[in-house]
């Protein structure tokens, strides 16, 4: 592995089992214990972990939304082909809504090419979508939250109010099908579900962790998702139960 990949596999070990020893990590990647300590490091000086004696715990309490810096390391390959799953589903010409986080990035950086007029909910995508000539930019005002730069308020809710848009890519912390979709923050959760209001339909995008999974408060039920794009595997559990409920599930091409 390279140090990318394997500051990776870390991040998502711990986001899964909480600690983890040195002496693992250097089995499961093939690195040196000398080399896996130095990773070690560099990542407690992001925030993505603490080190403890022989290994590393993970920095986060259960049920918090990880950092957005540290999220953006993680499962970047995954997201990508999600994202250009997304895009399959999108015609030229249509109005959008993009969701914040960093499946929404990826996204947005996969429209380079395309013609839409797209509402990002944060000004990561902003930023990305700024430098597309086909791409039409309407922002949706407000305060912005520090780090996770997503827009809240009165303004963005009442902007979504005001518009209708063809399609909201949305994302989320968490979906189950008893809760539907669900999210940490709940600055964001009141903007999604203006957004989720305003859309004709509304696209779903989940990697396989967060199947099953349910954050703290509730954006939309399943019935209110027109689509799911997901790359967890067509025998999981919770794919198999939305499908029954006549939630159609899109898989990534390999």
């Amino acid at each position: 592995m390279n140090v990318m990949d394997r500051h990776n596999f870390v991040i998502e070990l711990l986001m899964r089992e909480n600690r983890a020893t040195v002496a693992d990590l250097a089995r499961a990647t093939g690195a040196s214990e000398m080399t896996i300590r130095r990773d070690l490091e560099v990542l407690e000086s992001r925030g993505a972990l603490r080190r403890v004696r022989g290994g590393a715990v993970s920095n986060l309490p259960g049920g918090v939304e990880p950092p957005y810096a540290i999220r953006a390391m993680s499962g970047a390959e995954a997201k990508e082909r999600l994202a250009r799953t997304v895009l399959t589903l999108l015609t030229d010409g249509e109005t959008i809504a993009l969701d914040t986080g960093t499946t929404s990035v990826a996204i947005a950086k996969a429209m380079q090419n395309r013609q839409f007029t797209v509402t990002p909910l944060s000004l990561h995508a902003a930023f990305v979508l700024s430098s597309f000539p086909g791409v039409q930019l309407l922002m949706p005002g407000g305060q912005v939250r520090p780090e996770e730069l997503s827009f809240y308020g009165q303004t963005p809710v009442q902007t979504f109010k005001d518009l209708c848009f063809d399609t909201f890519v949305l994302g989320c912390c968490g979906v189950d099908p008893a809760r539907g979709a669900t999210a940490y923050n709940l600055d964001d959760v009141q903007v999604k579900r203006a957004a989720v209001e305003s859309a004709q339909r509304v696209i779903l995008v989940a990697t396989a962790e967060k199947l099953g999974r349910t954050a703290l408060s509730r954006i939309c039920s399943l019935e209110e998702i027109a689509l799911v794009v997901t790359d967890a595997s067509p025998d999981n559990p919770v794919v198999e139960t939305m499908q029954a409920r006549g939630v159609k599930v899109v898989h990534p091409e390999d």
